[in-house]
Parts: structure tokens; C-alpha cells; sequence
């Protein structure tokens, strides 16, 4: 079973970039902000590097020029770089872009301001799939709620993992948020499984100043 996985650190920053303001401070994407001995995103990209995967893609798009100076010279051999072409698309568009350039049968797919999300957390949901009795029709999913089979996809998002040539057909033509996406894969039938978290701050996306220091205490 070949896997990748697809990084996506193309949004708008927007909620970020208004804490920065009110508060008087630097304007700076959030996924450059220091975090442990790196930044937000390049811990998140080491944590996926180490999972049990094939190939890594990061999807840049809104301030991918900034991105690209603070770590391109850290991942140039290790990570594969795509930029959405128009850059003003939403979260399923920006799957798609990554999605197009594997060829793995199955995607690791994170947004890259989850870096409290551990490897073993990462390889937890690959291992479900490994062991799925029909791994083109689960999905693993870190859950929110319940644990195990689900019987619901209200609330989900990423990350997950999903088999690519299916979840593709799902996003193409799409230019939209992805748990209305994943709520219309739920209703096909397929298995939805979600995995428990390995502490609380593994369930938590930076979208906030004070998200970013919740993460860093």
C-alpha cells in the first residue's frame, strides 16, 4: 500500500493577521510563527515525514513567497511544493492541487497548522486503513466526537486518510470548506473511522493568536 502526504498551507491567514493587528503587533502568517525549536508549519511537515508515508506534498497559495523564504531551504529534498494557480480558492481546491501530483493509492491529507498532531497519532490512522476489510471505502479520521465507526461526519475535518482516486472524484469541481464534502462521502456509505487523539491539543487548529499560545503553554 504506497501513501503520501498532502499539506495544505494556502489560506488567507485572515483571522491570524486581525489578532496581530488589535493587539499592535508584526503582521506574520501563522505557519511561520516560532513553535518548539521550528516553526508551525516545518513541525508539522517533521511529524508527517515521520510517519509511516511514501512522499510529502505542501499546497502554498495566499503567501506562499513568505512561506517558501522561511523553510524552503530546510525541505528542498524532502518535500515537494504546489501552488494554487488562482491562489484565492478554497480548502478542496487546494486538496485537489495536491491530490493531482501523487501517485500514491492513498493520501495522509493535514492542514499544516496541526503541529501538535504526533507521528504516532498520524500512523494510528494509516493503520486503520491498513487494516480496513475494504480500505477503498474508509476513511480515518482524527475524530472529534466518538471514537471508532462513526455515525456521523458532522464535525469532521483534517486530518485523515482517504483513498486518493475516490476522494478525488468527491473534490473535483468543488471550491469549498471540506466537512460538506466529507458529510457527502458519509452518505455514500463509506466507513468512517475515527481515531483518538493521543493528548487534547492534538484536536486543536491554530486560527487564533490565542490558539497559538494555548499550543505553545
Amino acid at each position: 500500500m504506497s501513501i503520501s502526504t498532502i499539506i495544505t498551507a494556502a489560506g488567507k491567514n485572515s483571522r491570524m493577521r486581525k489578532d496581530q493587528i488589535s493587539r499592535n503587533m508584526e503582521l506574520k502568517n501563522k505557519l511561520i510563527l516560532p513553535f518548539k525549536d521550528k516553526t508551525v508549519i516545518e513541525t508539522t511537515i517533521d511529524n508527517a515525514l515521520s510517519a509511516n508515508v511514501d512522499e510529502c506534498i505542501v499546497v502554498l497559495g495566499h503567501y506562499a513567497s513568505e512561506i517558501m523564504d522561511a523553510i524552503f531551504d530546510n525541505y528542498n529534498d524532502s518535500v515537494k511544493f504546489v501552488i494554487n494557480d488562482p491562489v484565492d480558492v478554497g480548502l478542496s481546491v487546494s486538496l485537489y492541487n495536491g491530490l493531482s501530483n501523487i501517485e500514491s493509492d492513498f493520501a495522509l491529507c493535514i492542514t499544516a497548522d496541526q503541529p501538535t498532531v504526533s507521528t504516532e497519532t498520524f500512523n494510528n490512522m494509516i493503520d486503520v486503513i491498513e487494516n480496513a476489510d475494504d480500505p477503498y471505502r474508509t476513511i480515518s479520521i482524527l475524530r472529534r466526537r466518538k471514537t471508532g465507526l462513526l455515525d456521523t461526519a458532522e464535525g469532521l475535518g483534517m486530518p485523515f486518510v482517504a483513498p486518493r482516486e475516490n476522494l478525488m472524484k468527491y473534490l473535483e469541481n468543488e471550491n469549498d470548506n471540506l466537512n460538506p464534502i466529507l458529510r457527502k462521502i458519509f452518505a455514500d456509505g463509506y466507513t468512517f473511522y475515527g481515531v483518538k487523539e493521543k493528548n487534547e491539543k492534538e484536536l486543536l487548529n491554530i486560527n487564533h493568536y490565542d490558539d497559538y499560545l494555548q499550543l505553545l503553554d
